[in-house]
């Protein structure tokens, strides 16, 4: 295409209604990534030299298993309420039914969670070692049921909450240098970081979505019953793969010990940063491909295009990247960096065949099945790998589960939109 058709096209997007909202929702989007892992990564070089390489993985160990109880909570609700809100938008009624009863129903699953977690604490042993860690970092399980993030994202107003996102975790990102000063420290980080997430859920909660016309209701217990029902496949879906890519931290935590999971997790936070970022691409068109599913194939080769361009940047820059960010303990985590940053292409095309292809199109259930299945692999290989290879097994886990899971889902979903064209 010329150039100057291709800049009258561009210009058509940017004034078109749809165009103007993927923008917005783009740039809030992308504002809310930042918030959430950019500026942790800032603290990154600090928290590290600081704390130590030990403290380090204890941090990355607490943080693994609150993981699972946040996928718990959030039950797929990111995308089925997303999907169904953006498609009533419009209507105040609808719009305020669905947020409560996606409310009450979190709110039920964050207390079923901090019982089970109670519980583990008292009967084992690695647990009640890092207890205190583990309570601070479950705070931020309550942060995100009052911010509801979705909700702005499917009505297509993310501008205020975005502003309030940053502003909050800018003051607590500074608190990090203030407060953190020596090793025993350490304990102080997750509980900043939760308050930078609880302090703006609760003004987002009481403040901006009221100014929304979005109204908290009574919703009966039958009616939170059928909205769990209802995405649970969602939320199989969802659940699966945070199973085996927290099952090797634990497992790492378990046979390597701290210092293992610390190498391990400077890799794999960094790799984190960047699939957030392609997240952040996927979670922009969800509501508009709820309405424009024919524009798919175009969302996929965007998505790809910028994916395997951070994949080789990353892996030709790991050694740069780890010296910037952490010190000469961390040295080992290269390998992990360069080995992960490999699945980042396949981890896309989970995201553009499944969550945008299979869910919009109403087949959670056939995602469930590949997600559950390939997940199940995961564990399995992941035993021998970490039990022989340690944190590099844990990495050779998750780029080699993700690979054969975005494989898999994509086969499928291009099976199925075969049949459909």
């Amino acid at each position: 295409m010329p150039f100057d058709k291709f800049t009258k096209k561009v210009k058509q997007v940017k004034q078109s209604k749809d165009g103007k909202a993927l923008i917005e929702n783009f740039i809030s989007l992308s504002a809310l990534q930042i918030v959430g892992y950019i500026f942790p990564l800032i603290t990154l070089p600090y928290i590290s030299r600081v704390v130590g390489v030990s403290h380090f993985g204890d941090i990355a160990f607490a943080t693994a298993i609150v993981m699972y109880f946040q996928t718990f909570v959030d039950w797929g609700y990111n995308f089925t309420a997303t999907r169904d809100l953006a498609r009533v938008r419009d209507d105040k009624n609808m719009v305020s039914t669905i947020y409560s009863t996606v409310f009450w129903s979190r709110l039920f699953l964050c207390i079923v969670s901090l019982v089970i977690l109670t519980i583990l604490i008292l009967i084992i042993p690695a647990f009640r070692q890092v207890s205190l860690l583990l309570y601070f970092r479950f705070l931020v399980i309550f942060g995100y049921l009052f911010y509801a993030d979705w909700l702005f994202q499917a009505i297509e107003k993310m501008k205020f909450i975005t502003l309030l996102n940053i502003t909050a975790n800018l003051i607590f990102t500074i608190s990090v240098f203030v407060f953190i000063r020596e090793r025993e420290d350490y304990i102080l980080q997750p509980l900043l970081t939760s308050l930078g997430f609880l302090v703006s859920g609760l003004i987002a909660f009481l403040w901006i979505a009221p100014r929304e016309g979005v109204k908290l209701k009574k919703i009966k217990f039958k009616e939170i019953c059928k909205s769990l029902k209802y995405s649970a496949d969602v939320f199989a879906n969802q659940a699966m793969p945070v199973l085996y890519e927290n099952f090797s931290v634990m497992l790492l935590g378990f046979w390597g010990g701290s210092v293992a999971n610390g190498i391990f997790d400077a890799g794999n936070k960094l790799i984190s940063v960047v699939l957030r970022f392609v997240q952040t691409l996927s979670r922009t068109f969800f509501p508009f491909l709820a309405r424009r599913i024919d524009k798919h194939d175009f969302f996929v080769r965007l998505n790809l295009f910028v994916s395997v361009s951070i994949a080789l940047l990353l892996f030709i820059a790991a050694p740069f990247i780890i010296d910037i960010f952490f010190t000469e303990e961390f040295t080992n985590a290269v390998i992990v960096l360069r080995i992960i940053s490999l699945s980042i292409p396949f981890s896309t095309l989970i995201n553009v065949y499944g969550v945008n292809y299979l869910i919009q199109q109403g087949q959670e259930k056939i995602l469930r099945q590949i997600t559950v299945a390939v997940s199940l692999i995961g564990i399995l290989i992941s035993i021998p790998l970490i039990y022989f290879f340690s944190w590099i097994g844990a990495a050779l886990t998750l780029a080699l589960t993700r690979s054969i899971l975005g494989i898999s889902i994509t086969a499928k979903a291009r099976k199925l939109k075969t049949m459909i064209m």
